[in-house]
């Protein structure tokens, strides 16, 4: 099918009782399935690696057939803002360095759930589980005395198999967690102890997330464990959460490996869904642009000209 100067298909349009006209002003199906995909992942709703829904959901989110949805994920493609795996599903792309983690301070979410986006696969090693003296750091932020006891929890976080960070949590003594072998069992699976804390009841609200560098040798515990050859940079995130409006109820320090997770801060207006595109069975079509109505449909009057 032939292209227009701007890249877009050219459509033939015939109405009953209208000659055939060349209608290029007027964009395709595809066209608006592929404009209405870019205006929906363009304020930031999904990042690079994150995987999309499944094609018979977004089909049905723009009003489109699957083979239209396909044709405009195509174009998608070709320009790299998206990345299809066999058996896997759709991605978003244009990912310059890979991370195992984009992390969007203005959301509290769970790695776990990041890497569920991402296709990839969680678990934890050297994981220790103790009851113990919360200590002077963690005693500070969860507000209580240095020997006060609490569960504390330290492991290598693995993604895909690969080790991408050191963490260590903190949880408050008044909150009651699941017995030991089933906080194990889920930590083991690559649950994070927010998971553990929303599954739980906790009414988590809120995070205060602070951001340093931080360096890693192959000498130190950390560096080991991350499987560090030469001193390099990596990134470190000591988080309070929440619950309600000031009740902390768990404080967590977590070191990153390179590449093991990328911090951003993004505000946008946050879209559910696409636009949908198809209109109704008339043929009329809504616009997938900027949401507007359909124009109403052109009477034709006899004997005048207008």
């Amino acid at each position: 099918m032939p292209r227009g100067p701007s890249g877009g298909r050219e459509r033939r349009v015939v109405d009953a009782g209208e000659p055939a006209v060349a209608s290029a002003s007027r964009p395709s199906l595809v066209d608006g399935a592929e404009r209405a995909l870019r205006n929906w992942l363009a304020p930031g709703r999904y990042r690079p690696g994150d995987r999309l829904p499944p094609e018979h959901e977004v089909a049905a989110m723009l009003g489109v057939s699957r083979g239209t949805l396909r044709s405009a994920l195509q174009r998608l493609e070709e320009s790299s803002e998206i990345v299809r795996r066999q058996g896997s599903g759709t991605f978003v792309g244009r990912m310059a360095v890979p991370t195992a983690f984009g992390e969007r301070l203005e959301r509290l979410e769970p790695y776990s759930s990041v890497a569920a986006r991402r296709g990839l696969e969680l678990c934890s090693d050297d994981l220790k589980i103790e009851h113990r003296a919360v200590g002077g750091e963690a005693g500070e932020a969860l507000g209580l005395e240095p020997d006060a006891k609490a569960t504390a929890v330290s492991r290598t976080l693995l993604a895909g198999g690969s080790p991408v960070a050191v963490m260590f949590d903190v949880v408050h003594p008044a909150i009651q967690l699941p017995a030991e072998d089933r906080l194990r069992s889920a930590l083991e699976r690559g649950q994070m102890v927010l998971d553990v804390l929303i599954a739980a009841g906790v009414p988590v609200t809120f995070a205060r997330t602070r951001v340093m560098p931080a360096l890693l040798t192959p000498r130190e515990r950390a560096g080991k464990l991350l499987g560090i050859r030469r001193t390099t940079a990596g990134l470190e995130l000591e988080e309070l959460i929440f619950a309600g409006r000031d009740d902390r109820v768990a404080y967590s320090r977590d070191l990153f490996a390179p590449g093991g997770i990328e911090v951003m801060v993004m505000r946008s207006l946050d879209s559910p869904t696409p636009a949908r595109v198809a209109g109704n069975r008339g043929g009329r079509r809504a616009s997938a642009a900027n949401g507007a109505p359909p124009a109403a449909p052109r009477r034709a009057a006899r004997g005048e000209n207008r």
